[in-house]
């Protein structure tokens, strides 16, 4: 039987046999005890299913990535200790220096400094491409030595929506996968691997966990993309793993495991970013809400969007699901349901409008953090930007007058009202 998103919220995941614990139980342990060396051995060789040491894998932190497992419609899923190293993990899994990745511009900004920095002296290249590059730019970025294509459901800050099927169709003329990072949309709104991706990643930190409490990432595989179709390209995947016994991944767990084995016995084995248990206790609590939260998130965040776009001290308003947002339509077609709570604007009067705005709420609060239950607000150019003119800030896409609010689960009257009083200051 096939359940609802609802119900794979609250139930999927973890299943208590008779006289076991009804919640998913912390299992606080670094490491579990067998009677033989024959056993444990068996576990290293991939051979049997079990647990040994956490860094490689845990029951409770295997319980949470099942579940959003389920929710996504993957085949196998692994939490990381943050999204950062989710998405190291989604490319570096993939590539290895000399290679290269087509990415999308419109991401995270962490995410493209660890591309664009970090993984550029690793020795992977990578082209970025506009979000709304025509089929004939996106052919043209790819090179022979191509591994994958990256790109985020809906960016964080640009809120760019990615057109999913066209990036996964130029991936796969390419014999690659496509990873998409769909943090901001949960699979509540979108889950792209029913749109041609291949491999998502999400920050748990973000609208999964929901309540600001736990740093989390994880990594979904859709299962779908031959890996032994492509064995050139992808020599990790389809030829002996010397490192673990000489295990060919992709012959011994098929499409549906190979990824995430490999992303297990090599990258969580070798960087140990793994997530702490009780971090995933508490994001399998979150996402048991998650179905009721993220609607409101959205309604109220449409709410504010429609409120914002027609204020007279308001100069724009960026949010997909405003009629004329440069996104609508594709908001349309890939979020039918809600985006996300996550609405960028500006106000008349600059910089200095803009901070007076600021000082002068009180129910949202200013944090480096979006996606929660609570209301908060950042002023990149008085914080995270704070280093750059305002001609450097225009440059770069974050003008002096850009506010990213995200819009919570409050009482959406009492919302609008610290946003009014706050306006009025300007």
């Amino acid at each position: 039987m096939e359940f609802g998103q609802g119900t794979k919220c609250v139930q999927a995941g973890y299943t208590p046999k008779t006289g076991e614990p009804r919640v998913l139980p912390i299992i606080q342990s670094t490491t579990f005890k067998y009677d033989t060396s024959e056993a444990m051995g068996k576990l290293f060789d991939l051979e049997a299913a079990g647990y040994f040491y956490t860094r490689l894998a845990n029951p409770t932190c295997d319980s949470a990535a099942a579940k959003l497992c389920a929710l996504e419609g993957g085949t196998a899923g692994m939490l990381t200790s943050s999204g950062q190293a989710a998405n190291l993990f989604a490319v570096f899994n993939l590539a290895s220096a000399g290679d290269h990745i087509v990415a999308c511009s419109a991401i995270y900004g962490g995410t493209y400094n660890l591309f664009a920095v970090t993984m550029k002296k690793m020795g992977i290249d990578f082209t970025f491409v506009k979000p709304d590059a025509t089929k004939e730019e996106l052919d043209a970025a790819f090179q022979p030595n191509t591994k994958a294509v990256f790109g985020e459901t809906i960016a964080n800050p640009a809120l760019a929506v990615l057109d999913i099927e066209l990036f996964a169709d130029a991936a796969h003329r390419h014999g690659v996968p496509l990873i998409v990072d769909n943090t901001f949309a949960t699979p509540i709104n979108c889950r792209p691997f029913e749109w041609g991706a291949d491999i998502v990643t999400h920050s748990t930190t973000k609208y999964l966990d929901g309540h600001a409490t736990s740093v989390g990432g994880a990594v979904i595989d859709g299962g779908k993309f031959d890996w032994m179709a492509h064995a050139d390209k992808f020599p990790g995947l389809t030829t002996p793993d010397e490192s673990y016994h000489g295990i060919v991944y992709a012959e011994r767990f098929g499409m549906g495991g190979a990824f995430i084995n490999k992303c297990v016995a090599q990258l969580m084995r070798d960087f140990g970013s793994a997530p702490s248990p009780f971090n995933a206790f508490l994001l399998n609590l979150g996402m048991e809400t998650l179905h009721v939260r993220v609607p409101r998130h959205c309604a109220n965040a449409q709410a504010v969007a429609k409120y914002l776009s027609a204020h007279e001290k308001v100069a724009w308003v960026q949010y997909c699901g405003l009629p004329g947002d440069k996104y609508y339509e594709l908001g349309k077609k890939y979020l039918p349901n809600g985006s996300c709570g996550v609405l960028s604007f500006g106000v008349k009067g600059g910089r200095a409008a803009a901070e007076t705005f600021m000082k002068n709420l009180k129910l949202a609060a200013i944090v480096t953090h979006v996606a929660d239950a609570r209301t908060c607000i950042l002023h990149p150019a008085s914080s995270t930007h704070r280093q750059l003119t305002d001609e450097e800030l225009i440059a770069c896409g974050v003008g002096p007058d850009m506010m990213r609010l995200s819009v919570g689960i409050e009482d959406v009257k009492d919302i609008i009202a610290d946003l009014e009083s706050a306006l009025e200051s300007i």
